[in-house]
């Protein structure tokens, strides 16, 4: 998209959602969560200041390393609906995300170093098996996909 002139200081959805690189409906679910704001011209269209921008970026970074909606719309709160994030209120902010995102880093490599140790059995449900059914706890429910079946039919020993 050819850059905006700086003389447009409100955007449409349109424009927003082209150089956001999101989509119309996502600004809008953005905007219902109270991630960003916009103001409504005589005949009810969104306009968005320029500044939205760099909180659709924000949003858009912090959901790419998988921080939930809640945490960004928290962070975002601390920041006012008139303020855009800095380079400092990213730092800050990602800096107290780490310590989340290195506790589910760690679950994913044990996720990844149980799975390999599944591959040859296929099946999920050998004694064996470290991911579903570690010390072949479900052979205690009984025989069958124990799994697959509805908790009140299951005969769960707990």
């Amino acid at each position: 998209m050819a850059r905006l002139p700086a003389e447009i200081h409100e955007l449409t959805v349109g424009q927003l959602a082209a150089r956001g690189g999101v989509a119309v409906s996502a600004l809008h679910f953005y905007e219902a969560e109270g991630l960003v704001t916009s103001r409504r011209t005589p005949g009810n269209q969104r306009r968005y200041s320029r500044d939205t921008l760099r909180r659709v970026a924000f949003i858009k970074a912090a959901q790419r390393v998988g921080i939930p909606l809640r945490t960004i719309r928290e962070a975002l709160d601390q920041l006012g609906t008139t303020r855009t994030p800095t380079h400092r209120d990213w730092a800050r902010l990602s800096s107290s995300w780490r310590a989340d995102l290195d506790e589910r880093i760690a679950q994913l490599q044990a996720l990844r170093d149980r799975l390999t140790g599944c591959i040859g059995c296929g099946c999920l449900s050998l004694d064996k098996c470290q991911l579903v059914n570690p010390d072949d706890v479900l052979g205690a429910w009984g025989p069958g996909a124990r799994n697959l079946l509805p908790s009140r039919t299951r005969g769960d020993p707990r």
